[in-house]
Parts: structure tokens; C-alpha cells; sequence
């Protein structure tokens, strides 16, 4: 196999277009039409890389105790998980009913779940695979059918991934099974990325990503779930792992002040909805009471405040942003071990921590504006749910908090009557 390396478009600091009297600057990405390229973003430097998005199908995360396999949702890809059989029945892959599976997308909340997690039941369950605790080895246990980016369909086995060696085994074909190929990928020397590409339909694995350490926000497009449970594709912002946002709605954005309780740590925190398409009109609005606060990886507080989008023609984003503090906010511990369900929410939602949380954890449900609407000191970890009450609470966004001596999470949540 040998390893396609696509060059990143390197970027110097951009020239600062405008500068008022705020200490707002000016500046501005072009995602070209179509939306068919990338834009990584230093907060401080500016655009950092940009990246041609059709170039691969899946993508491994390069650690060695991550599980997190991505699929590319902005250029097509789609994967289901075979319903029929388990690995034993790769022989003979049968499609029919296709039509009616479940399409699997990427977290909306992290990383570290991406679509071939989507079915995982927690440790050692991870979706695609079983962890086996004397090789400490993730052994695949289920098949997929993709979909890749110009339209044809695989059968997919990811076998096994070598952890102590960041290396996955995997296998596909055609649905015949003709056209069969066994790859063994190395994510290792690729270990200052967040995640090294492979494309399906040409064998080659895919060098798409700049460094993890040089960019805070993604500008592509990405599948959304909307509140009744239908994917939906935008463009929009998708944050670096590590980096937390505030959003505040309705709000004078000149006069805010950012209140560190209330950021958000999920990678699609910032999204895609600070605008909307008049119909009226078939342009975008862009919200004018609306600001984010940004945390970037240098441990500096960034205010921005999105201006104009284009659309598809250009795909050009406009914005202001300021560094306002290099105060940080404090690191999240245990982020991973709050476990919310269902999201979107309806009538109750369900928290529950596991034994990483320090004991008290004070637990605040608040709107994006920082009005509380329910809070409980927990004291001790009964290993039951604890449920919050949505029937007196109006459609939204909220923000679940919760907080202790080891750190505070902050979650995202949609509540859909």
C-alpha cells in the first residue's frame, strides 16, 4: 500500500482587515463553492490550512487507546451496520433491505465516537469492536456496509486494531466480494493528528489533517441530527478536541461578559446555526444578538461574533473576534465519565456518573442565556440515573453542568416536545 500525502496549503498570519474600537478585528475563511474544501483556524494566526474535503472515506484517530473510526459525512460517505450476520457471515453479505437500515453519523458531542461507535454498550462493548483484556487489543465483531463518496457500496470489516502498536487491520470488498483487499494501516507515525484518512476507492491512506496543536476550529460540513432524530447536512464550525466554547443568544453582544461555568466542551458547541436562510430573500441571516466566547488551545478567552455567510457560491464566512483574557477555564476531568441520555430530550433526562466523578458534583440545567432552571448537589454515586423534569420546560437549548473538585462538564442538550 503505499501512503498518497496531500500537501496542506500552509497560510501566514492573516493581514487584519478592520480593527474597532472593541479590539474587534475583522477576518474571514473561503470554503470556495460548493463547500469543497476545509478550513482549519488558529484563533491568534488565522487560517492555518485549507483541505480539499473529497479526498477520503474513513479516518482512524490516531492514539493508541482510541477506538474513534469517522466517516466522512461532508463528501457522502454513509455507513450501516450489517444486521444479518456477525463477522462470520462475510462471505456472503446480503443487501437486500438496505433501504431500510439505520445510517450511523459521527458524535455530535466528541470525538472519540465516531460513526463505527455509534452502537457501543460501553467498556468492553466499543460498537465495532470487543476490547480483550489480555492484549488489550480491539477485535472487530461486526460488519458494515458503506456507501463511499462517489456512490458505490462496500462490505467493510475492521478486524482488529494492535493497540500497544496503533495499527488496524481491516478488510473490503465489493458486494459481490469480488475486488477483495486486507490492509494493515499504521496510524503511529501520524501521531501529532487527530485522525490519519483512508480512501476506500483508491487503496491510499490519506494525510489530511495539519497538527492537533496548531488549529482550534474546523469549518466544513458535517451531518447534524435535528431534534426529531432526522441527519441533516450543514456547514457550520466544529471545535478542536480541548477547546471549550460559550454560546450566548438574545444578548447585546458589545456588552456580554463570558461566564466560565457555562462553557461547552462538545465539538460541534458552536455549530451551525448562528445563521439561517430567508426564504423571503434565498440569502442567509446572521443572528445580530449573538456572541461566542472561544477558549483556544494557547489557554486564552476569544470573543467572535459571526457577520455574514454566503452560502454555497463562495462558501465565505465572515466574523469578528478579539482575545479578551488569558485567563482559561478549568480543565474537565471527567467529562467523559457523564453519560446523558436521551439527547433530544422530551419529557426527562437522564445523568448518571460513573466512579471517576469526586463526590459532591453539583449538577445546574440552564438556558444559553444562564438562567438556572434546575440544580441538585449529589453527594454520593447511587448508580442509578438521576432524572431531571422537562415537562414545564419550553423547547431549546440548554446547557447541563456539572461540577466538582475534579472538574466540570458541560453538555449541550435539545429539548423537543
Amino acid at each position: 500500500m503505499s501512503l498518497l500525502t496531500i500537501a496542506l496549503t500552509s497560510f501566514s498570519a492573516r493581514l487584519l482587515f478592520a480593527q474597532n474600537s472593541e479590539g474587534m478585528v475583522k477576518d474571514s475563511v473561503i470554503m470556495g463553492p460548493g463547500y469543497a474544501n476545509e478550513i482549519y483556524y488558529n484563533m491568534a494566526a488565522g487560517a492555518v490550512a485549507s483541505v480539499p474535503r473529497n479526498q477520503w472515506d474513513i479516518a482512524f484517530r490516531t492514539p493508541k487507546r482510541s477506538s474513534s473510526i469517522m466517516i466522512n459525512e461532508g463528501a457522502g460517505v454513509m455507513l450501516y451496520t450489517y444486521p444479518k450476520a456477525d463477522t462470520s457471515g462475510w462471505a456472503a453479505v446480503d443487501t437486500s433491505g438496505l433501504s431500510g437500515w439505520t445510517p450511523m453519523y459521527n458524535s455530535f458531542d466528541d470525538w472519540e465516537n465516531g460513526a463505527f461507535s455509534r452502537n457501543a454498550k460501553g467498556h468492553p462493548d466499543y460498537g465495532w469492536s470487543i476490547y480483550n483484556s489480555v492484549t488489550h487489543d480491539l477485535v472487530g465483531d461486526s460488519l458494515f456496509v458503506i456507501k463511499l463518496r462517489d456512490g458505490s457500496f462496500r462490505k467493510l470489516w475492521i478486524i482488529r486494531k494492535f493497540s500497544s502498536l496503533a495499527r488496524y487491520s481491516f478488510r473490503f470488498a465489493n458486494l459481490d466480494g469480488s475486488a477483495e483487499s486486507t490492509v494493515l494501516f499504521d496510524c503511529d507515525p501520524y501521531s501529532t493528528k487527530n485522525f490519519i484518512g483512508y480512501s476506500i476507492q483508491t487503496s491510499e491512506g490519506v494525510d489530511f489533517e495539519p497538527a492537533a496543536n496548531s488549529w482550534d476550529l474546523l469549518f466544513t460540513k458535517y451531518e447534524s441530527i435535528q431534534p426529531d432524530g432526522t441527519p441533516y447536512s450543514v456547514t457550520g464550525v466544529i471545535t478542536n478536541d480541548g477547546i471549550k466554547t460559550i454560546e450566548y443568544r438574545n444578548v447585546d453582544p458589545n456588552t456580554t461578559q463570558w461566564n466560565m461555568a457555562l462553557a461547552d466542551s462538545s465539538r460541534s458547541s458552536i455549530g451551525y446555526d448562528w445563521k439561517s436562510f430567508n426564504m423571503n430573500t434565498f440569502t442567509y441571516e446572521v443572528a445580530d444578538s449573538l456572541v461566542y466566547f472561544v477558549r483556544d488551545l494557547g489557554d486564552n478567552m476569544n470573543k467572535m461574533i459571526f457577520t455574514k455567510f454566503e452560502g454555497s457560491s463562495s462558501g465565505k464566512i465572515v466574523f469578528e473576534k478579539a482575545k479578551i483574557s488569558a485567563a482559561g477555564i478549568p480543565e474537565n476531568t471527567f467529562s467523559s465519565e457523564m453519560s446523558i441520555y436521551p439527547n433530544p430530550a422530551k419529557d426527562k433526562l437522564n445523568i448518571i456518573l460513573n466512579n471517576a466523578a469526586i463526590f459532591p458534583v453539583f449538577v445546574t440545567f440552564s438556558t444559553i442565556t444562564g438562567q438556572v432552571v434546575y440544580s441538585r448537589s449529589i453527594t454520593e454515586n447511587s448508580g442509578n440515573a438521576l432524572n431531571i423534569p422537562l415537562n414545564n420546560m419550553p423547547e431549546g437549548m440548554y446547557l447541563l453542568s456539572a461540577k466538582s473538585a475534579a472538574g466540570t462538564s458541560v453538555k449541550k442538550v435539545v429539548v423537543n416536545k
